[in-house]
């Protein structure tokens, strides 16, 4: 428990009751102008923010765009606290580049905490059983999961399966079977793995019996993807929550099965072609983000590199807004001059095909690009051509693409499902062909 000091129950009952009152629409302009006021005096404190003076709304708005490249390149420069100085040390998964040392305090725990068991109540109850198949080592998902069920009172068990020597795939079948969770924490490609896998075995009925819910977070994913993994399980799927280790939880998943930002937790812009605006006056861009409440490492204006778009008006009632995250700029393909990003392929894979994986083989120069396409376990192959065929016009009509080839094959390299602690999309969903 992080909680047990006199200073950190007032900073837990603090924010229960901030984050109780604004959970369900965003705030108001004077919560974010003493909000920013507060984060702006603890970012003057790091080297990378030193000297930008007194806060005020104009000088926000004068205040350069943080590029992540920034960050990435210099990561303690914006810190308050040396790494063995905070209370928790991660690490970024590096699957983008160089992990970003993360040292976090009390505070930037119980704050992140708070936000983000305010928004899964709507998915999880005191009656759950929750597993989490998420890493546990270096980066904080599976610590997050852990102290959100410590705080709503829900009994959990954390289950990674790519952690050598203590939960491999037979362990987590016996744990399961004992355990019988009801709620299941996981990125999309473990998903996938777990799946084939209890199939080839013959036992997904009996495991997927007392399932509801399916939180998956870590990767892009999407909703062509979660109704195939929802119909499999005979459960909900949601998209359990977006952000970053650097940023903290940035959205999260309600009833209806959305994405809303958490603007209680963080002041949100878009980077567009015409500057930058406040959410709600562009429909897509780039990302920018205040966490209102970060100590450890204070940042102001952090352009996330993630392209996303911005909704509105619900079905579950609550006010804050839709988002959906297309991807991140960086992790782009191009073929034959047509961009492409990790959620377009995604829909066109899952919505087209009964496909449990994909791999992309291009060239060097984008010329030549072939799907291969891993067939589900109990797949007939006789359907396989009208698949393929099916999936060559969604990728014509919703990608601009034609693939050179559309293959199927009975297994994918291990590292394009391992979950969002070893890989990158572009890493590991694309082979660069040598010769074609």
């Amino acid at each position: 428990m992080i909680w047990h000091h006199e200073d950190r129950t007032a900073t837990l009952r603090t924010a229960r009751q901030e984050i109780g009152n604004h959970s369900e629409a965003t705030p108001d302009s004077g919560f974010y102008q003493r909000k920013l006021a507060d984060v702006w005096a603890r970012a003057a404190k790091s080297a990378a923010y030193a000297g930008i003076g007194e806060y005020s709304a104009a000088a926000f708005a004068a205040l350069p765009v943080t590029p992540r490249e920034a960050l990435k390149a210099r990561p303690l420069d914006f810190a308050t606290v040396a790494p063995g100085e905070g209370l928790r040390y991660y690490e970024t998964t590096g699957s983008t580049g160089v992990p970003t040392p993360t040292p976090r305090l009390a505070e930037d725990i119980i704050w992140n905490t708070v936000s983000v068991a305010h928004a899964w109540q709507s998915v999880l109850t005191a009656e759950d059983r929750v597993i989490s198949l998420l890493p546990s080592d270096v980066v904080p998902v599976g610590d997050l999961v852990s102290q959100v069920c410590d705080y709503l009172d829900i009994a959990h068990v954390r289950a990674y399966p790519f952690a050598t020597g203590i939960c491999d795939w037979d362990r987590l079948i016996q744990l399961w079977r004992g355990f019988r969770p009801t709620a299941v924490f996981l990125a999309p490609g473990v998903a996938l793995q777990w799946t084939r896998l209890v199939k080839q075995r013959g036992l997904l009925a009996e495991l997927s019996a007392d399932v509801r819910s399916l939180l998956l977070l870590g990767e892009v994913n999407t909703a062509p993807f979660r109704h195939r993994l929802g119909r499999w399980w005979d459960a909900a799927a949601f998209d359990a929550s977006y952000g970053s280790t650097e940023t903290g939880t940035l959205a999260s998943t309600c009833a209806a099965g959305n994405q809303h930002l958490l603007p209680a937790a963080t002041f949100f812009e878009l980077a567009t072609p015409d500057g930058l605006v406040p959410i709600g006056e562009a429909a897509e861009g780039q990302l920018v983000v205040t966490p209102l409440n970060a100590y450890a490492r204070p940042l102001l204006r952090l352009n996330t590199g993630d392209t996303v778009s911005i909704g509105a008006d619900c079905p579950c009632g609550r006010a804050t807004p839709l988002v959906t995250v297309h991807g991140r700029v960086s992790d782009g393909l191009s073929v034959r001059g047509v961009a492409l990003a990790a959620r377009g392929v995604e829909e066109v894979v899952y919505g087209s095909t009964e496909a449990t994986g994909y791999l992309i083989e291009v060239d060097a120069d984008g010329g030549f690009a072939r799907l291969l396409l891993e067939r589900d376990v109990d797949a007939a192959r006789a359907a396989e051509p009208a698949q393929a065929e099916a999936l060559q016009r969604a990728s014509q009509d919703r990608l601009d693409v034609r693939w050179d080839q559309v293959a199927f094959v009975n297994t994918l390299p291990g590292n394009t499902k391992s979950g969002a602690s070893q890989k990158s999309w572009k890493r590991s969903n694309i082979r660069i062909l040598e010769n074609v």
